[in-house]
């Protein structure tokens, strides 16, 4: 335990996070526009939050590398190299479907670009201390979300083209894994409790509004959104979405209690059971750990 750690009572839980050579492809005949079930407003929203991703990621490594030199817990350095990995193959995974869609008229290209523009004079202006506390909210969103995924079958149902639900779920297996380090990193070199949590509350505001706009603003590139019959119907399956309940928003407000730590929701059997559907002997994605190319080295 490092001596920041050891002065706060911090305690690293051992877990392994581990980076995957892994890689999918969208041939053009199994990727219909409308993609997530045939939904248009579903298949917008993971539209923007995919083209989020690449510049999001790449902003989460560069806000944990800036604390590296205070991680000297040999436990805690091996789960940030392992996150560091994660992430990395992440955001080129995301990258790649990013480019096959808008291959279908999804403008993620310029939502891409506006994020990172936005992340860039967030790193300019703002202290290293804000962006990792971003990182951890941010971090807690994605592993809520990830694990409604991993949890919910009807969430799953949702995409059945194939390929997109592969990287769905290993995306929400990794996310999972990994969903304590930006915290515990935040909590050995910044420890700020109030700084966490007003943190939260600014960056639910933030990140909400720029995906309902971005989403808004990519359904206006879409024909199907003009037609009522499409766009009422989409609008009101809303009501019933799985990632849209009660409960997702008490697991996203529990980051503001004080003492919170993401492993109060303790999903190590959804880890286990996952790595084994995935990534065990007869893993439904084994076959292709050899095909994807190695991401750099953290």
């Amino acid at each position: 335990m490092s001596r920041a750690a050891a002065r706060r009572g911090i305690a690293i839980t051992p877990r392994t996070v581990k980076t995957r050579r892994i890689g999918f492809d969208y041939p053009p005949e199994r990727l219909p526009r409308h993609f997530a079930g045939g939904d248009l407003v579903m298949s917008h929203v993971v539209a923007v939050l995919s083209s989020f991703f690449p510049e999001g990621e790449d902003y989460f490594i560069r806000s944990v590398r800036a604390y590296r030199d205070r991680v000297t817990d040999p436990e805690l350095e091996r789960q940030v190299a392992g996150f560091i990995g994660q992430e990395v193959t992440h955001s080129r995974e995301h990258r790649h479907l990013n480019d096959r869609l808008a291959r279908l008229g999804y403008p993620t290209r310029t939502i891409d670009r506006l994020t990172g523009l936005g992340l860039r004079f967030d790193e300019r202006v703002m202290p290293r201390s804000s962006r990792l506390a971003v990182t951890a909210a941010l971090e807690h969103y994605t592993a809520t979300l990830a694990e409604v995924l991993l949890t919910e079958e009807r969430a799953r149902a949702m995409f059945d083209v194939e390929e997109i639900r592969s990287l769905l779920e290993w995306h929400a297996l990794e996310e999972s894994e990994h969903k304590s380090v930006a915290f515990d990193v935040y909590r050995v070199g910044v420890g700020s409790e109030p700084r966490r949590i007003w943190t939260m509350r600014l960056t639910t505001v933030g990140f909400l509004a720029a995906t309902v706009i971005a989403t808004i603003y990519s359904m206006l590139h879409d024909p199907a959104t003009y037609d009522p019959r499409v766009l009422v119907p989409s609008l009101r399956r809303l009501r019933s979405s799985p990632w849209l309940t009660r409960d997702v928003a008490r697991r996203i407000a529990a980051y503001n209690r004080p003492g919170f730590h993401p492993d109060d929701f303790d999903n190590t059997a959804l880890v286990a059971e996952w790595k084994e559907r995935l990534f065990g002997a007869d893993g439904e994605l084994t076959g292709r750990l050899k095909g994807g190319p190695r991401p750099p080295a953290p």
